[in-house]
Protein backbone atom coordinates (compact mmCIF):
# COMPACT_ATOMS: atom_id res chain seq x y z
CA UNK A 1 0.00 0.00 0.00
CA UNK A 2 1.53 3.46 -0.76
CA UNK A 3 0.38 6.92 -0.16
CA UNK A 4 -1.64 6.71 -3.53
CA UNK A 5 -3.50 3.89 -2.46
CA UNK A 6 -4.97 5.69 1.20
CA UNK A 7 -5.65 8.94 -1.28
CA UNK A 8 -7.70 6.45 -3.62
CA UNK A 9 -9.37 4.86 -0.61
CA UNK A 10 -10.51 8.26 0.86
CA UNK A 11 -11.66 9.44 -2.01
CA UNK A 12 -14.32 6.28 -2.37
CA UNK A 13 -15.46 7.03 0.90
CA UNK A 14 -12.77 5.47 3.36
CA UNK A 15 -12.41 7.24 6.48
CA UNK A 16 -9.83 4.59 8.22
CA UNK A 17 -7.13 2.42 6.78
CA UNK A 18 -5.10 -0.63 7.60
CA UNK A 19 -1.76 -1.96 6.76
CA UNK A 20 -0.62 -5.25 7.03
CA UNK A 21 1.95 -6.76 4.70
CA UNK A 22 3.98 -3.75 3.77
CA UNK A 23 4.72 -2.69 7.63
CA UNK A 24 5.75 -6.69 7.92
CA UNK A 25 8.29 -6.25 4.94
CA UNK A 26 9.97 -3.26 6.72
CA UNK A 27 10.46 -5.27 9.84
CA UNK A 28 12.06 -7.89 7.41
CA UNK A 29 9.68 -10.37 5.85
CA UNK A 30 10.87 -12.11 2.72
CA UNK A 31 7.31 -13.61 1.71
CA UNK A 32 8.30 -17.20 2.13
CA UNK A 33 4.54 -18.04 3.22
CA UNK A 34 5.72 -20.68 5.78
CA UNK A 35 3.96 -19.11 8.76
CA UNK A 36 2.44 -21.97 9.79
CA UNK A 37 5.40 -23.94 9.85
CA UNK A 38 7.37 -22.49 12.69
CA UNK A 39 10.36 -22.09 9.82
CA UNK A 40 10.32 -18.71 9.19
CA UNK A 41 13.88 -17.84 7.84
CA UNK A 42 14.26 -14.36 9.13
CA UNK A 43 12.44 -14.92 12.55
CA UNK A 44 9.33 -13.33 12.25
CA UNK A 45 6.65 -15.63 12.52
CA UNK A 46 8.62 -18.71 14.39
CA UNK A 47 8.74 -19.62 18.04
CA UNK A 48 12.11 -21.87 17.16
CA UNK A 49 14.73 -19.80 19.55
CA UNK A 50 17.48 -20.11 16.71
CA UNK A 51 15.42 -18.89 13.83
CA UNK A 52 14.26 -15.77 16.50
CA UNK A 53 17.49 -15.01 16.55
CA UNK A 54 17.78 -13.81 13.23
CA UNK A 55 14.77 -11.26 13.20
CA UNK A 56 16.43 -7.88 12.34
CA UNK A 57 13.32 -5.70 12.59
CA UNK A 58 13.01 -2.36 14.45
CA UNK A 59 10.36 -0.05 15.96
CA UNK A 60 11.86 2.58 13.77
CA UNK A 61 11.49 0.98 10.52
CA UNK A 62 7.68 0.98 10.47
CA UNK A 63 7.75 4.36 12.04
CA UNK A 64 9.95 5.76 8.50
CA UNK A 65 7.32 4.07 6.71
CA UNK A 66 4.50 5.38 7.67
CA UNK A 67 5.97 8.59 7.64
CA UNK A 68 6.86 8.27 4.06
CA UNK A 69 3.09 6.77 3.04
CA UNK A 70 1.85 10.01 5.55
CA UNK A 71 4.45 12.15 2.83
CA UNK A 72 3.12 10.76 -0.45
CA UNK A 73 -0.34 11.14 0.63
CA UNK A 74 0.40 14.79 1.33
CA UNK A 75 1.52 15.31 -2.06
CA UNK A 76 -1.65 14.10 -3.74
CA UNK A 77 -3.86 15.54 -1.13
CA UNK A 78 -1.98 19.23 -2.18
CA UNK A 79 -2.62 18.06 -6.10
CA UNK A 80 -5.86 17.91 -5.20
CA UNK A 81 -6.38 21.01 -3.68
CA UNK A 82 -7.32 19.49 -0.19
CA UNK A 83 -5.94 20.29 3.29
CA UNK A 84 -7.07 17.41 5.52
CA UNK A 85 -8.34 13.80 4.91
CA UNK A 86 -11.89 14.93 5.63
CA UNK A 87 -12.38 16.88 2.79
CA UNK A 88 -11.26 14.26 1.07
CA UNK A 89 -13.29 11.31 1.98
CA UNK A 90 -16.17 10.90 -0.53
CA UNK A 91 -15.14 12.93 -2.99
CA UNK A 92 -15.19 10.98 -5.97
CA UNK A 93 -15.79 14.00 -8.10
CA UNK A 94 -12.35 13.76 -7.75
CA UNK A 95 -12.06 10.23 -9.29
CA UNK A 96 -11.91 9.01 -12.75
CA UNK A 97 -11.38 6.40 -15.01
CA UNK A 98 -8.12 5.46 -16.61
CA UNK A 99 -7.88 6.12 -20.48
CA UNK A 100 -6.56 3.71 -23.02
CA UNK A 101 -8.40 0.84 -21.09
CA UNK A 102 -9.16 -2.72 -23.27
CA UNK A 103 -11.93 -3.24 -24.57
CA UNK A 104 -12.38 -6.14 -21.74
CA UNK A 105 -11.83 -3.63 -19.18
CA UNK A 106 -13.76 -1.15 -20.81
CA UNK A 107 -17.12 -3.20 -20.06
CA UNK A 108 -16.81 -2.96 -16.15
CA UNK A 109 -19.45 -0.15 -15.26
CA UNK A 110 -17.99 1.97 -12.64
CA UNK A 111 -20.92 4.70 -12.44
CA UNK A 112 -22.52 3.60 -9.45
CA UNK A 113 -18.86 3.87 -7.23
CA UNK A 114 -17.96 7.09 -9.19
CA UNK A 115 -21.07 9.04 -8.65
CA UNK A 116 -20.66 12.83 -8.37
CA UNK A 117 -21.49 13.77 -4.29
CA UNK A 118 -20.27 17.22 -4.80
CA UNK A 119 -23.62 18.35 -4.30
CA UNK A 120 -24.69 16.61 -1.06
CA UNK A 121 -24.17 17.89 2.34
CA UNK A 122 -20.31 17.11 3.39
CA UNK A 123 -21.34 16.88 7.08
CA UNK A 124 -23.59 13.81 6.14
CA UNK A 125 -20.87 12.04 4.74
CA UNK A 126 -18.25 12.24 7.12
CA UNK A 127 -17.67 10.77 10.60
CA UNK A 128 -18.43 13.62 13.09
CA UNK A 129 -18.63 12.89 16.83
CA UNK A 130 -21.79 15.14 17.66
CA UNK A 131 -23.00 12.89 15.33
CA UNK A 132 -22.57 9.52 16.79
CA UNK A 133 -24.78 6.88 17.37
CA UNK A 134 -25.64 6.78 21.26
CA UNK A 135 -26.02 3.17 22.26
CA UNK A 136 -27.02 4.41 25.69
CA UNK A 137 -24.59 2.07 27.22
CA UNK A 138 -25.52 3.67 30.85
CA UNK A 139 -29.02 1.99 30.41
CA UNK A 140 -27.77 -1.66 30.25
CA UNK A 141 -28.43 -3.93 33.48
CA UNK A 142 -24.85 -3.98 33.89
CA UNK A 143 -24.19 0.03 34.39
CA UNK A 144 -28.10 0.36 36.31
CA UNK A 145 -27.65 -2.27 38.27
CA UNK A 146 -24.47 -4.14 38.76
CA UNK A 147 -21.47 -1.52 38.62
CA UNK A 148 -23.75 0.47 41.02
CA UNK A 149 -23.86 -2.19 43.67
CA UNK A 150 -21.36 -1.16 46.60
CA UNK A 151 -21.01 -5.19 47.29
CA UNK A 152 -19.80 -5.35 43.56
CA UNK A 153 -17.64 -2.56 44.00
CA UNK A 154 -16.03 -3.83 47.72
CA UNK A 155 -15.18 -7.06 45.43
CA UNK A 156 -13.67 -5.29 42.30
CA UNK A 157 -11.57 -3.34 44.36
CA UNK A 158 -11.14 -5.24 47.44
CA UNK A 159 -11.81 -9.01 46.69
CA UNK A 160 -14.60 -9.54 49.22
CA UNK A 161 -17.08 -12.21 47.81
CA UNK A 162 -21.03 -10.86 46.80
CA UNK A 163 -24.05 -11.94 44.78
CA UNK A 164 -26.46 -9.93 43.38
CA UNK A 165 -29.95 -11.32 42.12
CA UNK A 166 -31.19 -9.80 38.27
CA UNK A 167 -34.18 -10.47 35.70
CA UNK A 168 -33.15 -10.47 32.39
CA UNK A 169 -34.70 -10.31 29.16
CA UNK A 170 -33.48 -11.10 25.65
CA UNK A 171 -33.14 -7.59 24.26
CA UNK A 172 -30.23 -7.32 27.37
CA UNK A 173 -26.84 -8.16 25.34
CA UNK A 174 -23.40 -8.74 26.22
CA UNK A 175 -24.81 -8.70 29.89
CA UNK A 176 -21.29 -8.77 32.45
CA UNK A 177 -19.39 -7.66 29.59
CA UNK A 178 -18.87 -4.00 31.00
CA UNK A 179 -18.79 -5.91 34.68
CA UNK A 180 -16.13 -7.96 33.41
CA UNK A 181 -13.96 -4.87 31.59
CA UNK A 182 -14.47 -2.95 35.04
CA UNK A 183 -12.67 -6.13 37.06
CA UNK A 184 -10.23 -6.08 34.57
CA UNK A 185 -9.31 -2.47 35.14
CA UNK A 186 -8.21 -2.98 38.86
CA UNK A 187 -7.17 -6.63 38.24
CA UNK A 188 -5.60 -7.45 34.88
CA UNK A 189 -5.78 -11.18 36.29
CA UNK A 190 -8.78 -11.33 37.35
CA UNK A 191 -10.47 -12.01 40.81
CA UNK A 192 -10.47 -15.50 42.68
CA UNK A 193 -13.11 -17.86 41.31
CA UNK A 194 -16.71 -16.62 42.04
CA UNK A 195 -15.38 -13.97 44.00
CA UNK A 196 -18.51 -12.37 42.24
CA UNK A 197 -21.66 -13.86 41.52
CA UNK A 198 -24.63 -12.95 39.28
CA UNK A 199 -28.03 -15.14 39.63
CA UNK A 200 -29.82 -14.13 36.53
CA UNK A 201 -33.39 -15.34 36.02
CA UNK A 202 -35.14 -14.85 32.14
CA UNK A 203 -33.41 -15.08 28.75
CA UNK A 204 -30.21 -13.76 28.38
CA UNK A 205 -29.55 -12.05 24.84
CA UNK A 206 -26.83 -12.32 22.24
CA UNK A 207 -23.21 -12.73 23.19
CA UNK A 208 -24.26 -13.11 27.12
CA UNK A 209 -21.03 -13.16 29.22
CA UNK A 210 -18.98 -12.49 26.40
CA UNK A 211 -15.24 -11.80 27.48
CA UNK A 212 -16.35 -12.40 31.21
CA UNK A 213 -12.73 -12.49 33.03
CA UNK A 214 -12.06 -15.17 35.76
CA UNK A 215 -13.23 -14.50 39.45
CA UNK A 216 -16.97 -13.57 37.73
CA UNK A 217 -19.34 -16.13 37.48
CA UNK A 218 -22.90 -15.93 35.75
CA UNK A 219 -25.67 -18.27 36.66
CA UNK A 220 -28.36 -18.29 34.52
CA UNK A 221 -32.28 -19.89 35.08
CA UNK A 222 -33.56 -19.82 31.72
CA UNK A 223 -31.96 -19.58 28.35
CA UNK A 224 -29.64 -17.40 26.19
CA UNK A 225 -29.19 -16.30 22.73
CA UNK A 226 -26.24 -16.44 20.40
CA UNK A 227 -22.80 -16.18 20.80
CA UNK A 228 -23.45 -17.26 24.44
CA UNK A 229 -19.69 -17.02 26.28
CA UNK A 230 -18.00 -15.48 22.95
CA UNK A 231 -14.16 -14.61 24.21
CA UNK A 232 -14.63 -15.95 27.79
CA UNK A 233 -11.58 -15.10 29.23
CA UNK A 234 -11.45 -16.82 32.64
CA UNK A 235 -15.23 -16.72 33.89
CA UNK A 236 -17.55 -19.18 34.79
CA UNK A 237 -20.86 -19.49 33.34
CA UNK A 238 -23.49 -21.84 33.92
CA UNK A 239 -26.86 -22.73 32.58
CA UNK A 240 -30.40 -24.49 33.54
CA UNK A 241 -33.90 -24.61 32.90
CA UNK A 242 -36.28 -23.39 35.63
CA UNK A 243 -37.34 -26.44 38.05
CA UNK A 244 -40.76 -26.30 37.01
CA UNK A 245 -40.28 -26.23 32.80
CA UNK A 246 -42.55 -28.27 31.15
CA UNK A 247 -39.90 -30.00 28.98
CA UNK A 248 -36.99 -31.92 28.85
CA UNK A 249 -33.91 -29.23 28.96
CA UNK A 250 -31.98 -32.39 27.73
CA UNK A 251 -33.71 -32.43 24.31
CA UNK A 252 -34.24 -28.82 23.92
CA UNK A 253 -32.04 -26.24 23.10
CA UNK A 254 -31.42 -23.41 25.61
CA UNK A 255 -28.75 -21.59 24.36
CA UNK A 256 -28.02 -20.58 20.57
CA UNK A 257 -25.48 -21.05 18.02
CA UNK A 258 -22.01 -20.19 17.88
CA UNK A 259 -21.67 -20.14 21.88
CA UNK A 260 -17.96 -19.54 23.20
CA UNK A 261 -16.47 -18.32 20.01
CA UNK A 262 -13.01 -17.20 20.21
CA UNK A 263 -13.62 -18.42 23.99
CA UNK A 264 -9.66 -18.70 25.88
CA UNK A 265 -10.21 -19.93 29.66
CA UNK A 266 -12.97 -20.48 31.66
CA UNK A 267 -15.89 -22.66 32.13
CA UNK A 268 -18.88 -23.53 30.93
CA UNK A 269 -21.90 -25.48 32.30
CA UNK A 270 -25.58 -25.82 29.99
CA UNK A 271 -28.01 -28.44 31.30
CA UNK A 272 -29.39 -28.56 28.11
CA UNK A 273 -28.86 -28.41 24.00
CA UNK A 274 -26.78 -25.74 22.04
CA UNK A 275 -27.23 -24.97 18.56
CA UNK A 276 -25.08 -24.97 15.67
CA UNK A 277 -20.88 -24.15 16.24
CA UNK A 278 -20.91 -24.83 19.75
CA UNK A 279 -17.30 -24.16 20.85
CA UNK A 280 -16.02 -22.79 17.39
CA UNK A 281 -12.40 -21.76 17.61
CA UNK A 282 -12.50 -22.40 21.94
CA UNK A 283 -8.51 -22.49 22.44
CA UNK A 284 -8.87 -23.31 26.19
CA UNK A 285 -12.47 -23.22 28.05
CA UNK A 286 -13.96 -26.48 29.78
CA UNK A 287 -17.51 -26.49 28.46
CA UNK A 288 -20.17 -28.77 29.04
CA UNK A 289 -23.75 -29.55 27.12
CA UNK A 290 -25.97 -31.71 26.71
CA UNK A 291 -26.31 -32.09 22.77
CA UNK A 292 -24.95 -29.80 19.58
CA UNK A 293 -26.81 -29.07 16.50
CA UNK A 294 -24.10 -28.96 12.95
CA UNK A 295 -20.23 -27.60 13.23
CA UNK A 296 -19.71 -28.54 17.02
CA UNK A 297 -16.18 -27.89 18.05
CA UNK A 298 -15.13 -26.39 14.67
CA UNK A 299 -12.08 -25.00 14.28
CA UNK A 300 -11.10 -25.93 18.00
CA UNK A 301 -7.73 -25.68 19.09
CA UNK A 302 -7.27 -26.03 22.91
CA UNK A 303 -9.58 -26.45 25.91
CA UNK A 304 -12.01 -30.06 26.85
CA UNK A 305 -15.58 -30.33 25.67
CA UNK A 306 -18.00 -32.56 27.19
CA UNK A 307 -21.37 -33.35 24.83
CA UNK A 308 -23.63 -35.81 26.79
CA UNK A 309 -26.11 -36.26 23.98
CA UNK A 310 -26.20 -36.03 20.17
CA UNK A 311 -24.27 -34.05 17.31
CA UNK A 312 -25.16 -32.37 14.23
CA UNK A 313 -23.38 -33.03 11.17
CA UNK A 314 -19.13 -31.61 10.42
CA UNK A 315 -18.68 -32.06 13.92
CA UNK A 316 -14.86 -31.25 14.29
CA UNK A 317 -14.58 -29.69 10.84
CA UNK A 318 -10.85 -27.86 11.28
CA UNK A 319 -10.54 -28.92 15.23
CA UNK A 320 -6.40 -29.47 15.64
CA UNK A 321 -6.45 -28.64 19.30
CA UNK A 322 -7.91 -29.63 22.45
CA UNK A 323 -10.13 -32.85 23.48
CA UNK A 324 -13.69 -33.30 22.50
CA UNK A 325 -15.74 -36.26 24.63
CA UNK A 326 -19.00 -37.18 23.04
CA UNK A 327 -21.83 -39.66 24.48
CA UNK A 328 -22.66 -41.63 21.39
CA UNK A 329 -25.36 -43.31 22.87
CA UNK A 330 -26.94 -44.92 19.64
CA UNK A 331 -23.32 -45.07 17.81
CA UNK A 332 -24.58 -42.26 15.09
CA UNK A 333 -21.13 -40.44 15.61
CA UNK A 334 -19.16 -41.37 13.00
CA UNK A 335 -21.23 -40.78 10.38
CA UNK A 336 -21.25 -36.95 11.52
CA UNK A 337 -17.77 -36.46 12.49
CA UNK A 338 -15.53 -34.88 10.03
CA UNK A 339 -12.24 -36.93 9.76
CA UNK A 340 -10.09 -34.91 7.92
CA UNK A 341 -8.15 -33.98 11.01
CA UNK A 342 -9.22 -36.09 14.07
CA UNK A 343 -8.92 -39.48 15.21
CA UNK A 344 -12.16 -41.13 17.05
CA UNK A 345 -11.29 -43.40 20.55
CA UNK A 346 -12.90 -45.43 23.20
CA UNK A 347 -11.75 -43.34 26.50
CA UNK A 348 -10.00 -46.28 28.61
CA UNK A 349 -7.24 -44.27 29.55
CA UNK A 350 -7.45 -43.86 33.79
CA UNK A 351 -6.42 -40.28 33.52
CA UNK A 352 -9.16 -39.63 30.23
CA UNK A 353 -11.83 -41.29 32.24
CA UNK A 354 -11.33 -39.36 35.86
CA UNK A 355 -11.07 -36.08 33.78
CA UNK A 356 -14.39 -36.79 32.57
CA UNK A 357 -15.91 -38.07 35.12
CA UNK A 358 -14.59 -34.59 37.07
CA UNK A 359 -16.39 -32.36 34.13
CA UNK A 360 -19.30 -34.22 34.47
CA UNK A 361 -19.27 -33.85 38.55
CA UNK A 362 -18.88 -30.28 38.11
CA UNK A 363 -21.95 -30.01 35.43
CA UNK A 364 -24.27 -31.87 38.11
CA UNK A 365 -22.87 -29.34 40.79
CA UNK A 366 -23.72 -26.12 39.11
CA UNK A 367 -26.42 -27.04 37.30
CA UNK A 368 -28.52 -29.92 38.90
CA UNK A 369 -28.61 -31.35 35.46
CA UNK A 370 -30.66 -34.93 36.07
CA UNK A 371 -28.99 -36.17 32.63
CA UNK A 372 -25.68 -35.72 33.94
CA UNK A 373 -26.28 -37.44 37.47
CA UNK A 374 -27.95 -40.40 35.87
CA UNK A 375 -24.45 -40.98 33.71
CA UNK A 376 -22.49 -40.56 37.25
CA UNK A 377 -24.88 -42.83 38.70
CA UNK A 378 -24.18 -45.45 36.23
CA UNK A 379 -20.72 -44.38 34.97
CA UNK A 380 -19.24 -47.46 34.74
CA UNK A 381 -21.99 -48.57 31.81
CA UNK A 382 -21.73 -45.51 30.36
CA UNK A 383 -18.29 -44.87 29.69
CA UNK A 384 -18.26 -47.43 27.08
CA UNK A 385 -20.70 -45.29 24.82
CA UNK A 386 -18.14 -42.44 24.89
CA UNK A 387 -15.53 -41.40 22.16
CA UNK A 388 -12.63 -39.34 22.79
CA UNK A 389 -12.00 -37.05 19.80
CA UNK A 390 -8.47 -35.98 19.05
CA UNK A 391 -6.83 -34.45 16.44
CA UNK A 392 -4.03 -36.09 15.23
CA UNK A 393 -1.32 -33.80 15.17
CA UNK A 394 -2.21 -32.58 18.46
CA UNK A 395 -2.11 -36.02 20.02
CA UNK A 396 1.44 -36.24 18.88
CA UNK A 397 2.44 -32.64 20.56
CA UNK A 398 1.00 -34.14 23.52
CA UNK A 399 3.25 -37.40 23.54
CA UNK A 400 6.02 -35.77 22.07
CA UNK A 401 5.78 -32.44 24.72
CA UNK A 402 5.43 -35.45 27.81
CA UNK A 403 8.56 -37.43 26.31
CA UNK A 404 10.90 -34.27 26.61
CA UNK A 405 9.89 -33.29 29.80
CA UNK A 406 10.81 -36.83 31.03
CA UNK A 407 14.20 -36.04 29.74
CA UNK A 408 14.44 -33.22 31.87
CA UNK A 409 12.93 -30.37 30.13
CA UNK A 410 10.86 -27.63 31.12
CA UNK A 411 6.94 -27.11 29.69
CA UNK A 412 7.95 -24.49 27.29
CA UNK A 413 11.18 -25.64 26.36
CA UNK A 414 9.86 -29.49 25.60
CA UNK A 415 6.63 -28.44 23.71
CA UNK A 416 9.35 -25.34 21.35
CA UNK A 417 11.33 -28.78 20.61
CA UNK A 418 8.19 -31.31 20.39
CA UNK A 419 6.79 -28.62 18.00
CA UNK A 420 10.09 -28.25 16.15
CA UNK A 421 10.36 -32.47 15.65
CA UNK A 422 6.31 -32.52 14.31
CA UNK A 423 6.60 -29.99 11.64
CA UNK A 424 10.47 -30.63 10.86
Amino acid sequence: MSGRDVAIAALLGAEEFGFATAPLVTLGCVMMRVCNKDTCPVGVATQNPELRKRFAGKPEYVENFMIFIARQLREYMARLGVKTIDEMVGRTDLLKVKDGLDAKQTKINLGQILVDTSEYDRKLQTFHADLAYDFKLENTKDEMVLLKDKAIKESITKGKKSSVDIELTNIDRTFGTLLGAEITRHNAEGLLDDTIEINCKGSGGQSFGAFIPKGLTLKLTGDSNDYFGKGLSGGKLIVHAPEDANYDPSENIIIGNVALYGATSGEAYIAGMAGERFCIRNSGVTAVVEGVGEHGCEYMTGGHAVILGPTGKNFAAGMSGGVAYVLDEDNTLYKNLNKQLVNMEKVELKNDKEELKKMIENHVKYTGSKKGQMILDNFDEYIGRFKKIIPTDYKEMLRLTARNEEQGMDREQAQIEAFTELVG
